[in-house]
């Protein structure tokens, strides 16, 4: 290829994309190696059809509660195949956005599979990146930086591989054409919950099964007992403490059928179809590593604050890195990458300021540490629950479960973390989130005068609640 660039990125995912994005803008020439489709898993296998499934599932759970509200819903169905329609038209249409935008920065892009190079006679330093196209053609191109962006799959259950039929992952779940009658989800993480409240929705019988001795073990213990809590009385089955012994699985009269092990006791469970929802795992076969000195650790690329790698001419980001495997922290990865070659002065990201966000039913969100955390770090703390029951704007919604945790340090007055869990959080947490950026004290929050009726008043309620300052708690 006889055009130069300046930074050449393999992936063109929430990550990539976004750093080829911001190269531009900063007047680097770009290009993006993608072998399938721009917009990567998140676009394509995760967030947004996820989500997109999710809403479906919402509507129909609120409108078979319709007559609650005035609204007669009798002869109500529900229409896989259409839900699915309606999730490829959102995907294609932010497909096509993000082609557009590549096109709007003159950013190339070239279809193919790309490979990192080590020291060559096309480039003294690692960094030359090998494409092999589609048709078989393959061509070498030596940026002056290489980002490294090939996201993540699916983490199979060892001794328990994906068969895309009865064990599948989420990639398998987002193109099922007709439902179980009842499934197994092993995983009581993020994926395993959302995944849980949607199919239960739909009207699926669904156990989930976590190893660990909570569901939800990266959130609060108080929004974890409550999803729990909430779970339950939507008729989902949780087990904890239970171990899934994978070579127990097999098929008997046309189900999913395998043990575990629960405080010790074994049980026999079954299913129509199991979800393997264990995690992701980093994409870095066949990425050519092994002819770098970049370093990996339990999987994942290691990089430093500014992602770089141990090459110098090659940066990271995005789940490759492991970490948070968000898309939001993938874009700003991607942000700090670019901006670091371009040598624009970026401080590193500060992860605590990162808001995570689950879409279940309720939905789940928090920024900054949990309590435990911050007793585990010394921290004299002080905290405050405000429950969406006493929010009439919940009422309103016929949504009331759940409640606004804010944990602060009682000497210093500095937030420490904010929990959620109930309507609609994952839109009420970038306001504390903004706090925690901030340094906003618990008071600073509560001052800030929220209006009414809205489901934001609970974070205000919940920020005065600290020094016991409530009104309506």
């Amino acid at each position: 290829m006889a055009e130069a660039f300046d930074v050449v990125i393999l992936g063109g995912g929430t990550g990539g994309y976004v750093a080829a994005i911001r190269g531009a803008q900063l007047g680097l020439r770009v290009a993006v190696v993608e072998r399938g489709k721009l917009g990567g898993t998140c676009l394509h296998q995760g967030c947004i059809p996820s989500k997109a499934l999710l809403r479906s599932a919402e509507v129909y759970a609120a409108t078979k509660e319709g007559s609650a509200f005035g609204v007669m819903t009798e002869g109500l169905s529900f229409d896989l195949g259409r839900a699915m329609e309606r999730k490829g038209k959102i995907v294609d249409q932010l497909h096509k956005g993000v082609q557009y935008l590549m096109g709007k920065h003159k950013i190339t892009v070239i279809d193919g599979h790309g490979r990192v190079m080590g020291p060559s006679i096309f480039s003294p330093t690692a960094g030359a990146v090998r494409v092999e196209r589609k048709d078989g053609e393959s061509e070498i191109i030596s940026p002056r930086y290489t980002v490294i962006a090939t996201g993540s799959r699916p983490r199979p259950l060892p001794g328990l591989p994906f068969d895309g039929e009865r064990v599948i992952s989420s990639d398998e779940a987002l193109e099922l054409r007709t439902l179980p009658q009842s499934a197994l989800i092993i995983g009581g993480g993020a994926i395993g919950v959302e995944w849980a409240s949607m199919l239960a929705d739909f009207g699926v019988e669904v156990t989930v099964v976590e190893a660990l001795p909570r569901i939800l073990f990266q959130e609060d213990e108080d929004v974890a007992a409550e999803m729990a809590r909430v779970l339950k009385k939507r008729r989902i089955k949780v087990m904890v403490d239970a171990a899934v012994d994978a070579q127990t699985y097999r098929i008997a009269d046309g189900q999913a059928v395998i043990e575990v092990s629960v405080h010790g006791a074994a049980q026999t469970l079954t299913a129509d179809m199991i979800l393997v929802a264990i995690g992701r795992q980093p994409n870095i076969d066949d990425i050519g590593l092994e002819a770098t000195r970049v370093e990996v650790e339990r999987g994942a690329i290691v990089v430093d604050p500014h992602m770089r790698t141990k090459e110098k001419a090659i940066y990271a980001i995005g789940d490759v890195i492991g970490g948070m495997q968000l898309a939001h922290v993938a874009a700003h990865e991607g942000i700090l990458a670019m901006e670091t070659i371009a040598g624009v002065s970026s401080d590193p990201l500060r992860y605590e300021n990162v808001a995570r966000c689950t879409y279940g039913r309720p939905e789940v969100a928090s920024v900054g540490i949990t309590e435990a955390q911050a007793r585990a770090r010394d921290h004299a703390v002080k905290t405050a629950k405000f429950q969406f029951r006493a929010i009439g704007k919940a009422l309103v919604y016929g949504e009331s479960d759940g409640f606004v945790k804010i944990v602060a340090d009682s000497e210093t007055n500095d937030l420490l973390g904010v929990h959620m869990i109930g309507p609609h959080v994952t839109d009420l947490i970038a306001e504390a989130a903004l706090a925690h950026v901030l340094d906003a004290a618990p008071f600073e929050i509560g001052h800030a005068i929220h209006p009414h009726p809205t489901l934001a008043e609970a974070l205000g309620e919940a920020a005065l609640a600290v020094d016991g300052l409530a009104i309506h708690g």
